[in-house]
């Protein structure tokens, strides 16, 4: 099973990540995790990233997919997987359909957990000062105003996705302010006709539907062959049965314009 979660930041996308992975035994593929793994690999694009990451510039999509491939290819990953955080945009969504059509593999589905951002807002402003009344440390990028960001390069860049997925007919979407065991029953409701086993074909079925037409058509000619041969053959021994009867007789069949002994009888002048 192959599955794409989309959702803004929040959302939930991680959460429902982990249920996937434990539930169908896939793994996640996440791309900051895939992209460190590789570096610390020292892979090739994996050093390439590394330059790339080093030199303060975003790594480019090619690497990112390249990235992807190689962890695909890995045996854990067969079962499936589970992308959470790639593609972000519609050229890395196209490049991701070419990866996956060049090995035979296709997405079953992809989800869009839908948010309300307003109420995102309200609860990171809630945790915060809950944290803050707890006394705990904050992190750098856990605010509103970096939220505010985060949900604005959402729009832009990867919002368009759902549109893409839409019309590839991949798309399946879900209510994500809902508590987590509810959004999870829903994720499970769109995946249901992906994990579902196809009923066995009966054997024999479809060779024996075609062959049948043919059947009957090569069958018709010959039976209607095979009367005509008999209606032939009847009048053929009819008339050599009315052969015979001439014969017992004392005079063979009559040609056209012949005439018999009786006819020249009552032609002759005088005659008898």
């Amino acid at each position: 099973m192959r599955v794409i979660l989309l959702g803004p930041p929040g959302a939930g996308k991680g959460t429902q990540a982990q249920g996937l992975i434990a539930k169908h035994g896939i793994v996640q593929l996440s791309t900051g995790d895939m992209l460190r793994t590789a570096v610390a690999a020292g892979t090739p694009v994996g050093l390439r990233a590394k330059s790339i990451m080093e030199r303060g510039e975003l790594v480019p999509d090619d690497v990112v997919v390249a990235i992807i491939a190689d962890r695909i290819d890995q045996p854990d990953a067969k079962r499936g997987f589970v992308l959470d955080g790639f593609p972000r945009t519609v050229p890395q969504a196209e490049a991701l359909d070419r990866l996956l059509g060049e090995r035979g593999l296709k997405l079953d589905a992809v989800i869009e957990l839908k948010v309300d951002e307003g109420i995102l807002l309200q609860r990171i402003e809630k945790r915060i000062a809950d944290m803050t009344a707890r006394g705990e440390k904050i992190r750098s990028d856990d605010n509103p105003e970096v939220l505010k960001g985060r949900l604005f390069a959402y729009r832009e860049q990867t919002a368009p996705l759902v549109g893409h997925y839409a019309s590839k007919g991949l798309l399946g979407r879900v209510d994500g302010m809902a508590a987590v065991d509810d959004v999870s029953a829903q994720i499970s409701r769109i995946l249901a006709p992906a994990k579902a086993p196809r009923a066995p074909r009966k054997a024999g079925r479809k060779s024996t539907a075609k062959a049948a037409p043919k059947a009957a058509a090569m069958a018709a000619p010959k039976s209607k062959s095979r009367a005509g041969r008999r209606r032939k053959s009847k009048a053929a021994m009819a008339v050599k049965r009315t052969a015979r009867k001439g014969a017992r007789a004392g005079h063979g069949p009559r040609r056209p314009g012949a005439k018999t002994s009786q006819d020249s009888a009552k032609t002759v002048p005088g005659g008898g």
